[in-house]
C-alpha cells in the first residue's frame, strides 16, 4: 500500500470517482489508500459535492508551506501518556474529525468534540483547546457554544476555579436522543401535509409513508439507546501490570 501525500493524479482519480458517485472505500480501494485517507482528503476540501483537484492540491502544498514556516525547534509533537505514537495520535484525531464532518458537525465544531473526546480527562480549558488547535479564542468559544446547545459539551469549574469544557459519559446518549427528537418533529410535520394535501392522494401518501419509516426507526433507536446506555459508562480499570483494561461501574 503507498504511503506519504496523495499526488495530484490520485486526487484527480478522487475527483472523477465522486463524479462517478462511486463511494469512498470504492475510491480507495482503487488507489490502493485507507478509506480514512480519502475521506479526509475529500472533507478538508470541500466535501464530496464541490471538491477539486487542482484546488485540492494547492491547498495541501499550501498547508505543508506553512506547516514547514511555523514548526517549533525541538520535538515534533509533545509526549503522550501511556506511551502512544504522537503521529498516530495526530493522524487518529484528524480522520476522527473527518468523520464528524461527514455526519453534519461543522469544521472547528468537530475539531473541538474530537480533541475534547480523545483525551484521557475528557476535559480542557480554553486555553489548552487553543493551544492543541492552533487557533483563536473566539474560535474555540464559538465552537464549545454551539456544542454546548446540542448537548454535545458542558461547563465547569476546576479546582482553581477555571472554566472547563468537558465530554461526559453521556454526552453520545443525549446526542442521539436530540436526533431521536428532530425526527419525532419530523414525523409530526410530515403527517400535517397528509392533511394540507388531503389523505389517500399520491403526495400525502408519500408524506405518510414518510412519517410511518421515521417514526419506527426514531423509536428502535430511542429504545436501543436505552437499553445500551450503560456502555457509555464502561470505565478503565488497571490491572496490576499497569495496562488499562475496559470495566463497568454500573
Amino acid at each position: 500500500m503507498p504511503g506519504g501525500r496523495l499526488t495530484q493524479p490520485e486526487r484527480q482519480q478522487i475527483a472523477l470517482g465522486l463524479a462517478d458517485g462511486l463511494a469512498y472505500a470504492e475510491i480507495a480501494r482503487r488507489l490502493d489508500r485507507p478509506t480514512s485517507t480519502v475521506t479526509r482528503e475529500v472533507m478538508r476540501n470541500g466535501g464530496p459535492t464541490a471538491y477539486r483537484a487542482d484546488l485540492a492540491h494547492r491547498a495541501t502544498e499550501r498547508r505543508a508551506h506553512r506547516s514547514r514556516q511555523t514548526a517549533p525547534r525541538g520535538p515534533k509533537a509533545p509526549s503522550q501518556a501511556y506511551g502512544r505514537d504522537p503521529e498516530a495520535v495526530r493522524e487518529y484525531e484528524e480522520t476522527f474529525t473527518t468523520v464528524l464532518m461527514a455526519s453534519g458537525v461543522p469544521k472547528m465544531m468537530s475539531r473541538v468534540l474530537a480533541c475534547l473526546t480523545l483525551t484521557d480527562t475528557g476535559s480542557l480549558t480554553a486555553s489548552e483547546l487553543v493551544q492543541h488547535l492552533q487557533v483563536s479564542p473566539a474560535s474555540v468559544s464559538k465552537a464549545v457554544a454551539f456544542l454546548e446547545s446540542q448537548g454535545l459539551v458542558r461547563r465547569e469549574r476546576d479546582d482553581r476555579r477555571r472554566e472547563r469544557y468537558v465530554v461526559d459519559d453521556d454526552v453520545w446518549y443525549q446526542s442521539m436522543m436530540a436526533s431521536v427528537r428532530a425526527t419525532a418533529h419530523l414525523v409530526e410535520i410530515a403527517r400535517q401535509g397528509v392533511g394540507v394535501l388531503g389523505r389517500d392522494t399520491p403526495a400525502a401518501t408519500r408524506l405518510e409513508n414518510i412519517a410511518r419509516f421515521s417514526d419506527f426507526v426514531s423509536e428502535s433507536i430511542a429504545r436501543a439507546a436505552e437499553q445500551a446506555r450503560d456502555i457509555l459508562h464502561t470505565k478503565a480499570k488497571t490491572p496490576s501490570d499497569g495496562t488499562a483494561e475496559p470495566s463497568s461501574d454500573r
